[in-house]
């Protein structure tokens, strides 16, 4: 029950009506005995500095920060951690003893625990788009000693700057292997990469549910379903999407016999991990919060 010692905690972006980490943090909390309350706050860019610093006023403990503010927000940080910034990107707000925020980002640690307990060394992965979300997933398969990423996108002026940046903040700041290469989706060494990759992630927006989609099949597939022909069976497709379960890509990846992950698990790994940091509690009801968020994604 909410009282006058209730604590805030929540979510800062803009849209986060959509969002289900109210639902798994809020069940998480009450099995931890926390007197705390998650709420999801919509916030545009221009009022970004100053609602976090008003949350800070307010002894808010934590703060998730989601699309299209994990990279501004780092300008309301006095200290961001070391992955934070080689990534650019905060996505979580932790006060500090100095009366400031400190920025960290769990998103790398949230994508990993799915590929968790496999060799991935010498594989070969191909990352779909060269958005904020693919910085995360290239900084996570260099932690795997990936052999090959390639990054596939569809304007060559945002791939060649994705590439340049991670080469200069991620790949190179640390003696790493990784050949990391780029292709437009017009390329037609597409078709072989696909053939060749052991592991595919989706970081596009291709796919999820939205009113403001077409409900054609093959709008649906990122490059479209020609491509996903030369999939090879137990190839991984792993796409940060958790609306809809499964997606049209990796409904159609099954078909093909290949190994299927969606999004939602690294929503609640992340989620988690932030909890961790806002409650120095590292013992987590992860599993509470994926039964609540299933459970929302369902009615």
């Amino acid at each position: 029950m909410i009282s006058g010692n209730t604590k805030l905690v929540g979510l800062l972006g803009q849209p986060v009506n959509h969002s289900l980490s109210p639902v798994m943090h809020n069940a998480a909390m009450k099995d931890m005995g926390l007197d705390w309350c998650y709420l999801a706050m919509p916030c545009e860019a221009k009022n970004l500095e100053v609602i976090a610093k008003t949350l800070l006023n307010l002894n808010c403990q934590g703060l998730n920060i989601t699309i299209p503010h994990k990279q501004n927000i780092i300008k309301s940080c006095n200290n961001i951690s070391p992955l934070a910034k080689r990534l650019g990107a905060v996505n979580t707000l932790i006060p500090n003893k100095e009366g400031g925020w400190d920025g960290m980002n769990t998103d790398v640690e949230g994508f990993l625990a799915p590929l968790k307990g496999k060799n991935w060394n010498q594989s070969k992965a191909i990352v779909l788009g060269c958005g904020g979300s693919a910085r995360a997933v290239i900084a996570g398969l260099q932690n795997l000693n990936i052999s090959q990423i390639t990054v596939i996108a569809r304007r060559e002026y945002s791939l060649n700057n994705c590439l340049t940046y991670f080469k200069k903040n991620i790949l190179e700041s640390e003696t790493n292997s990784t050949l990391l290469k780029g292709l437009l989706t017009t390329s037609k060494n597409i078709d072989r990469l696909v053939e060749e990759a052991e592991l595919i992630i989706n970081t596009t927006p291709v796919g999820m549910s939205s009113s403001n989609i077409s409900n054609n099949h093959l709008s649906q597939l990122p490059l479209g379903e020609k491509i996903w022909n030369h999939l090879r069976p137990k190839t991984i497709l792993y796409d940060l999407i958790y609306t809809p379960r499964p997606t049209a890509w990796l409904t159609l990846g099954k078909q093909h016999g290949c190994e299927i992950i969606d999004g939602l698990e690294m929503l609640i790994q992340q989620g988690a991990a932030s909890l961790r940091l806002w409650s120095k509690n590292d013992k987590i009801p992860v599993d509470l919060m994926r039964l609540a968020a299933e459970k929302y994604l369902t009615t």
